[in-house]
C-alpha cells in the first residue's frame, strides 16, 4: 500500500472522512492533520446559509465534500482528481498513475473500467447514460456506473453509444475513456440515492469515534433540542432516552453523567452577559425580557438618602462592600461548560429566577419540575442556569468552534400556527410569531418596542476568528464544470467573510443572535 493512501469503504468513508460526520468534526480533523490535508477551501451561499449545501474542497487531495445545510452532515464525497486522491480498496489501489493511457497535458485520468470491474469491485447492474449537450459528433457523453455506496463517471464517445449495446462491451471499448470522477454516498445505487441525498437520515453518527462503537465510543449524540419554556430543555438523543435539563435545578454532576465531561471549561466572567440574567435575589416583580444587572442592584437598593447620619453612611458603606464582595464571589464561581461536539455551552452558576411561561404554552409538569416559580436548589448550590446553542454558520465569528445545534421552540404556538418554530427559519419569521405570542406580556407598546429592538454586536473588533479557511469565489472545479454528482439547482457561492456585525434580540427567556442575512447564529436560553 502506498504511503499516505486512504482506505475506501463504499457507502461509508474515504480515510477518516466518514459520511454522516458533522462539518465541525471534518474541519477539526483536517486542521489537525496539516501534512495530510495542506489546504482546504469552503464554499457556501451567504444569502441562504442554512438551506443550501456547503462544499469543502481539498485541492491537494483531489476531493470535494458536500454537506447539507440544516444539519451540516457529510452527504457526498467526490473524487475529482484520482492522481491526488491515492485511494485503496481492500489492499488494491483504486488508481495507479503509471497505468494511465492518457498522457495529454491538462487532461486528468483515472481507473479504467476493466480495472474496476475485474480487480476492484466486480460485476454490477447497468448504469445510466447522460448524453452531451452538444450536437457535435465528436462530443462525449457520460456513463454513470454505480455500485452500492460508490459510483464512477466515464466519458463515452456519443456516436458509439446505443441503448441496445451491452454496457460491459461499451465501457471496455476504445470509445470509453478512464473514469473522470467518483462519488461515495449512502445508498444502494446513485440513481436511487441522489433524490434524497441531502435529506435522508444518515446511518452513521456525527462523530467518527462513535462509528460502530455504541456507547463505548462516548456519550450519545444530541439530535435535536426541544425548548419548552420556564427553563425546561429536552435533549433528544440518537439512541438513548431524552435528557431533560431544568435550569437552576440540573447540577453539573447531572450534566457530566448524561453528556460526558465538557470539552473545556471557560472560567472568565464576561460582564457583557450579566445584563441578560435575573438573579434570584432580584426584585421578583421585574418581568423585563432582558433582566437587570448587578450594577442596577447597587444603584437602586443601596443608594441611600442624600441627608443621613454618619452611622447610616457607615452602614451603607458596609452593606455596599458586602454586596460587592458577594458579587465577586458569585462571579468567581460562575463558569461555562463548553460542549463543542454537542453544539452548546452551559453556564454553571447559582440558581436564578426561572423565566416566565409563554401565554400560549401547554405546561407538561409530569415531564419536568412541579414548581415553576423558583428553583428548589439552595442559593449556594451551583446549577445549570443558561445554555447557548450555536448555529455554526459559515462566515460567522464563532464558525467551527462548535458543531451545529438544531432546536425547536415548543412553548410558543399561536392560534394560526401550531408547528414549532425551529433553528432553520429566518429570524423575521421567528420574531413575528414571538411578538404575537408575547404581546400581552408587556405593559405598553413602548415597553414592547424597547425590549424587542436589536442590540448591535461586533465580535470581530480587535480579535480574529483564527480560521485558516479560504472563502473563494464560485464553487465549480478548475475546468469550470459543475460536478456530475451535484443535485440540480444546488448552486454554491462564496460568502463575503464580512458578517462580524450581528444583532441581539431578546424575548422572555431567550436571546437570539442574528446575522445580516437573517439567519440565527446562536440562541441563548435562560
Amino acid at each position: 500500500m502506498e504511503d499516505g493512501a486512504m482506505q475506501l469503504i463504499p457507502g461509508r468513508s474515504v480515510g477518516n472522512l466518514a459520511l454522516g460526520n458533522s462539518l465541525h468534526e471534518i474541519l477539526t480533523t483536517i486542521k489537525a492533520e496539516v501534512k495530510a490535508f495542506p489546504r482546504f477551501q469552503l464554499y457556501h451561499d451567504d444569502a441562504r446559509p442554512i438551506l443550501s449545501p456547503i462544499h469543502l474542497v481539498l485541492p491537494d487531495n483531489g476531493l470535494r465534500l458536500q454537506f447539507d445545510g440544516p444539519d451540516q452532515r457529510l452527504r457526498l464525497i467526490e473524487v475529482l482528481d484520482f492522481s491526488k486522491a491515492k485511494l485503496v480498496y481492500k489492499d488494491v489501489e483504486v488508481y495507479k498513475a503509471a497505468e494511465s493511457h492518457s498522457n495529454m497535458p491538462g487532461v486528468s485520468s483515472g481507473p479504467k473500467f476493466r480495472h474496476i470491474y475485474d480487480k476492484l469491485l466486480g460485476p454490477t447492474y447497468g448504469g445510466e447514460y447522460i448524453p452531451p449537450n452538444s450536437d457535435d459528433p465528436r462530443a462525449k457523453g457520460t456513463y454513470n456506473l454505480s455500485y452500492p455506496g460508490v459510483a464512477f463517471n466515464f466519458p463515452v464517445q456519443h456516436s458509439a453509444y446505443s441503448p441496445k449495446k451491452d454496457f460491459i462491451s461499451l465501457l471496455s471499448s476504445s470509445a470509453t475513456g478512464p473514469a473522470t470522477s467518483m462519488a461515495v454516498f449512502s445508498g444502494e445505487s446513485w440513481q436511487k440515492a441522489r433524490g434524497a441525498l441531502f435529506t435522508a437520515t444518515p446511518p452513521n453518527p456525527r462523530t467518527f469515534a462513535l462509528g460502530g462503537k455504541g456507547k463505548e465510543g462516548g456519550p450519545d449524540e444530541i439530535e435535536l433540542v426541544r425548548i419548552h419554556g420556564e427553563g425546561r430543555i429536552e435533549l433528544v438523543r440518537r439512541s438513548s432516552p431524552p435528557f431533560c435539563i431544568i435550569l437552576s435545578e440540573t447540577t453539573p454532576q447531572d450534566l457530566i453523567m448524561e453528556l460526558g465531561a465538557p470539552d473545556s471549561i471557560y472560567r472568565k466572567n464576561d460582564h457583557r452577559l450579566s445584563i441578560h440574567k435575573d438573579r434570584r435575589a432580584s426584585d421578583a416583580s421585574d418581568h423585563s425580557a432582558i433582566g437587570i444587572t448587578p450594577e442596577d442592584h447597587l444603584d437602586s437598593d443601596l443608594g441611600g438618602s442624600v441627608i443621613g447620619t454618619e452611622d447610616e453612611e457607615e452602614w451603607e458603606d458596609d452593606d455596599e462592600a458586602a454586596m460587592e464582595a458577594q458579587e465577586r464571589e458569585v462571579a468567581a464561581a460562575e463558569h461555562f461548560y463548553n460542549y463543542y461536539h454537542h453544539g452548546f455551552d452551559i453556564l454553571i452558576s447559582q440558581p436564578t429566577q426561572i423565566s416566565p411561561a409563554s401565554p400560549t404554552s401547554e405546561r407538561r409538569e409530569s415531564d419536568f419540575h412541579e414548581d415553576g416559580e423558583l428553583s428548589a436548589q439552595p442559593l449556594n448550590h451551583l446549577t445549570a442556569t443558561k445554555i447557548i446553542f450555536h448555529g455554526n454558520l459559515p462566515g460567522s465569528y464563532q464558525f467551527n468552534r462548535h458543531r451545529r445545534s438544531r432546536w425547536t421552540l415548543e412553548h410558543v404556538p399561536s392560534d394560526l400556527y401550531k408547528d414549532a418554530l425551529n433553528s432553520e427559519m429566518r429570524f423575521a419569521d421567528i420574531s413575528g410569531r414571538l411578538k404575537e405570542v408575547f404581546k400581552t406580556y408587556y405593559q405598553s407598546e413602548e415597553e414592547e418596542r424597547l425590549q424587542q429592538r436589536g442590540m448591535a454586536l461586533n465580535r470581530g473588533w480587535g480579535d480574529s476568528p483564527g480560521s485558516s479557511c479560504e472563502l473563494l469565489g464560485g464553487w465549480e472545479d478548475g475546468s469550470g464544470k459543475k460536478s456530475k454528482f451535484a443535485n440540480a439547482g444546488s448552486v454554491i457561492v462564496d460568502g463575503d467573510g464580512n458578517v462580524g456585525n450581528v444583532e441581539l434580540f431578546g424575548f422572555p427567556g431567550m436571546i437570539f443572535e442574528v446575522l445580516k442575512n437573517g439567519a440565527v447564529s446562536a440562541l441563548t436560553v435562560y
